[in-house]
């Protein structure tokens, strides 16, 4: 396996990311609003204006009773008031669902700008024919998808660490962010589900007649975390660390099984019938 030429493959596809604006204000938009504006609007809020929804009070309420006979459960229902609870439960337990947002859609925007991209130019002929193997033209795409998704969002999870913090270190007398949970979302589940969004995309990518077609195919993987988020948002789910860890094993196993399912597109003519 020629690491040259992978590196060369990501390196062009990176190249023709960053070149085009409308694709880079694509994005940026998403992890500008979720690690930026939204903390920066809603503990400011919270700090400064009476708390009178009972919507807030409810599910505070709901994960403090989920997290019973846990330290963390202890620790929110001893803090000084309700607008202590609310901005810890958002934080630490509501936002980080949310933010798995960033990678899967830009990871999702990049890979089928990758893909489909070449399909809709007629290139991919080219690089088809050109002196590389599937499994290196392949590898190449792939980290062109996942080395922009990860940096961005890593990028998303410094900042939004940075207004956490500077908000609400005076209000708390200590560091609220980062917790356990949010150190297995970024280290563990978001490289995984980066990683399954391109995978998923390159299936997508194959069978779509356009970027449209693909972007709307590809999207499928948003619903289950919308599903997650309202979950949360209602009570009706309290995310653990061990239940994120979980996550990110079964999404773990769904990788090989599509590493496993796309053994067959590791042949040219398979790959120029399907025009990935």
């Amino acid at each position: 396996m020629n690491k040259k030429l992978i590196w060369l493959v990501a390196a062009k596809d990176i190249r023709g990311i960053t070149s085009s604006a409308q694709v880079w204000l694509g994005l940026i938009l998403l992890p500008l609003i979720f690690s930026v504006i939204f903390p920066l609007a809603f503990i400011l809020l919270v700090k400064n204006v009476p708390i009178t929804s009972p919507e807030l009070i409810d599910l505070v309420n709901k994960v403090v009773y989920g997290l019973k006979d846990t330290e963390s459960g202890e620790m929110i229902g001893s803090l000084p008031s309700m607008k202590h609870q609310i901005i810890f439960v958002v934080v630490n337990y509501l936002l980080g669902s949310i933010f798995l947002l960033i990678p899967t859609i830009n990871a999702m925007m990049i890979a089928l700008h990758s893909f489909v991209g070449e399909k809709e130019k007629r290139t991919m002929e080219t690089l088809l024919f050109s002196p590389i193997t599937v499994k290196e033209l392949f590898i190449g795409k792939v980290l062109s998808a996942f080395i922009p998704s990860i940096i961005i969002t890593w990028v998303s999870f410094f900042l939004f660490g940075i207004i956490t913090v500077s908000l609400t270190y005076n209000m708390f007398g200590y560091f609220i962010f980062p917790n356990a949970n949010w150190l297995i979302l970024m280290l563990w589940v978001v490289p995984m589900i980066t990683i399954l969004t391109i995978l998923v995309n390159v299936f997508v990518s194959a069978r779509a007649k356009g970027f449209q077609e693909a972007q709307q195919l590809g999207g499928i993987l948003i619903l289950p975390i919308m599903g997650l988020f309202i979950g949360q948002a209602t009570g009706f789910l309290v995310i653990k660390p061990i239940f994120l860890a979980l996550i990110g094993v079964i999404i773990l196993m769904l990788n090989f099984i599509l590493l496993k399912m796309m053994t067959k597109y590791n042949d040219r003519n398979t790959l120029f019938e399907k025009q990935i």
